[in-house]
């Protein structure tokens, strides 16, 4: 199949009416199509049939589709479809009206500071996501940044993934060069290994563009430009356009640094950079002093390797007025002193001077040998800046990680020995490095109850937080926990723990009034089982006249609910309340609608007081509801008190 403008107007793999071309690349054409399955708009990226034989094209064609499938976020262009079709590869995907950012740039120049800014944090947020879903892009430019309309708003959206890489991927390119020559990273343009950080060189070359409409490194070749990459030092952006703020030049300055470890370390990083600036704060520590080591690599470029044009060197065929004129009148100069003595003496005068110099050079290299040097001071910066730092100040640097809960992971926090300190050239100085917060085991606690899940989770230093739940379980366990149990988190961070609040109780409904079948019906769809008692009542027959529970009373599932239902009979039996106490058969005849009347009945029986000797109506007789009922309750009868005992009188006094 020949890929060219014949597939305009043509239906593509049985799905796609192709409208019109879009564009061309070096290993593709790009079409705008009408997806008739899902009646959408959708650009198709169409292999090259001159590719489609080649396994290095197709294996990258299939990774682009591969990697961008996977990534679904609002700054990268979504792909919808890929398969291959008419003896060649396709992938559908997202159709934008916008235009490319390159086209922006050619058309408008340099953006304003802040649009500038905005576009490459969008860009930062599409490359973070990636980079944490394992790709590395490789080829951030921006004619792969997509611009859309969305509302007032415009979106920029990042696509062809077509050189990207997992960070796990066996395959490799050692040697080669894979990007666009202007926007290469140092260790691309050597070809080696890349990863996050290769995207963020791309992206400060992408920002320096935006700033100034320039870009930082040019040349007649890509390989020129790509030597530029490795050696030439790069110009802060205020240097092109005067307004760029300081804060701004070190951000691009270091994202733009030839060694890796000198750049952000993440998207996330860069990011939150440009929103101190956007934010008129200023850059951290980290980048002010990347930005400077960048700038103060300037005065080495003095003594870089000149690049030498590999163009060969054509002498031109001499002429014959240089090898056959001919002077006629010539005159033999006069002669004149030699100047050979005085050239022999001021070579003399300067070897002996180099050598001075030479000796007088090695003097000091032997007395700085034995000077002691004064330890720099590196708390405060990241791990790689304390490590270069200590070296080019001819100490040994050695790293030590310790846990470290007020400093952020990867920032030196101590040092020995301190700084300022005296210590001989190449002695040991070692940087403590912060692994952040120690980090801890979660133990398990699901099937604990609540009080010693507690008291677990804190004597392990985390911080319980617990959800109250409704559960089959007993109240109070556990039942289940997150992070689970075994898991390793930074101590002091919070774990959520689910805990059984017993099964969810729910009102009973009010089914009096109802028809037993209908009320039964509507407990049980409730979750409540029914249980009948027939009572003879007025309302009519089948008819619920009560309920136990009342109506209202919160119950788990499953309760009974007793459902007192009508015989339709007026009269009803009077209840047997004999031998209860005063107090509950009272109850009873109420609950029931009877009037209560108490007649108090002496009693010598203890065991009959305040008890129900007898009723009338006598028990099981036929009345009407709410007629009275006499109950004789016992009242025990008081003794009456004995008499006081009689004193004898005394006796009578003796007769003398």
């Amino acid at each position: 199949m020949a890929v060219s403008d014949t597939l305009i107007n043509t239906l593509f793999d049985g799905r796609y009416r192709i409208v019109r071309r879009l564009g061309s690349g070096g290993m593709a054409n790009v079409y705008l199509a009408e997806d008739e399955e899902l009646g959408r708009r959708v650009a198709i990226k169409i292999l090259n049939d001159r590719h489609a034989s080649d396994d290095s094209f197709v294996e990258r064609f299939r990774r682009e589709a591969k990697n961008a499938a996977g990534l679904s976020h609002p700054n990268i262009v979504s792909i919808y479809d890929r398969g291959e079709a008419e003896g060649t590869y396709y992938i559908a995907m997202e159709y934008l009206e916008g235009r490319s950012l390159k086209d922006r740039i050619v058309a408008e120049g340099p953006l304003p500071i802040a649009a500038a800014i905005e576009c490459v944090r969008q860009i930062l947020r599409a490359v973070g996501f990636a980079h944490r879903s394992g790709i590395v892009h490789r080829d951030i430019k921006p004619h792969n940044v997509m611009l859309a309309q969305e509302g007032s708003e415009r979106r920029y959206k990042v696509t062809d993934f077509g050189i990207s890489r997992t960070s796990a991927s066996q395959m490799t390119e050692a040697g080669s060069i894979v990007g666009t020559a202007q926007y290469l990273s140092p260790e691309q343009a050597r070809g080696a290994a890349v990863d996050q950080r290769s995207d963020l060189y791309s992206v400060g070359i992408v920002l320096f563009e935006l700033l100034t409409g320039k870009l930082p490194f040019n040349g007649e070749t890509p390989l020129e430009i790509a030597m530029k990459h490795l050696s030439e030092i790069p110009k802060s952006p205020s240097t092109r356009r005067p307004e760029v703020p300081p804060d701004l030049d070190m951000v691009v300055l270091r994202a733009l640094a030839k060694d890796p470890a000198d750049r952000f370390e993440s998207a996330e990083e860069m990011d939150a950079e440009l929103a101190r600036v956007a934010a008129g704060s200023g850059v951290t520590a980290e980048t002010a002093e990347a930005a400077t080591a960048v700038l103060a690599g300037a005065g080495l470029a003095e003594s870089a390797p000149t690049m030498i044009s590999r163009r060969p060197v054509v002498t031109p065929p001499p002429t014959r007025s240089q090898t056959e004129q001919r002077y006629y009148d010539y005159e033999p100069p006069r002669r004149q002193r030699s100047f050979w003595p005085w050239l022999l003496a001021i070579l003399l005068l300067l070897g002996a001077l180099v050598a001075g110099v030479y000796v007088w050079q090695q003097i000091q290299d032997e007395i700085n040998e034995t000077k002691p040097i004064a330890v720099p001071f590196v708390e405060g910066l990241r791990a790689p800046q304390a490590r270069r730092r200590i070296r080019n100040a001819g100490l040994k640097p050695i790293q030590v990680d310790q846990s470290n809960a007020n400093v952020p992971r990867g920032v030196v926090f101590d040092q020995e020995p301190d700084a300022g300190e005296r210590i001989q050239r190449g002695n040991a100085v070692r940087y403590f490095v912060s692994t952040g917060k120690p980090r801890v085991a979660v133990p398990e606690v699901v099937g604990a109850r609540e009080s010693d899940a507690v008291a677990t989770l804190r004597n392990a230093k985390l911080v319980p937080k617990v959800v109250d739940i409704f559960s089959d379980e007993p109240a109070g366990i556990v039942i289940a926990q997150d992070p689970p149990g075994g898991a390793s988190i930074v101590e002091g961070s919070d774990v959520r723990l689910n805990v059984s609040k017993g099964p969810q109780q729910s009102g009973l409904p009010n089914v009096v009034g109802r028809s037993y079948e209908d009320a039964a019906q509507e407990l049980r769809q409730a979750g409540f089982e029914a249980a009948r008692r027939d009572v003879d009542a007025p309302e009519p027959k089948g008819t619920v006249v009560s309920q136990s529970p009342v109506p209202g009373t919160l119950a788990p599932p499953g309760t009974r609910v007793t459902l007192n239902v009508s015989t339709g009979e007026s009269a009803t039996s009077v209840p047997d309340v004999r031998d209860l106490a005063e107090d509950d058969a009272r109850a009873t005849l109420e609950n029931e609608g009877w009037t209560v009347v108490i007649r108090d009945t002496p009693t010598s029986n203890p065991d009959e007081d305040g008890i129900v000797i007898s009723q009338t109506p006598p028990p099981g007789q036929k009345a009407e509801p709410g007629s009275e009922v006499t109950l004789f309750v016992g009242r025990l009868k008081e003794e009456p008190a004995p008499p006081p005992p009689t004193t004898p009188p005394p006796p009578p006094p003796p007769i003398p």
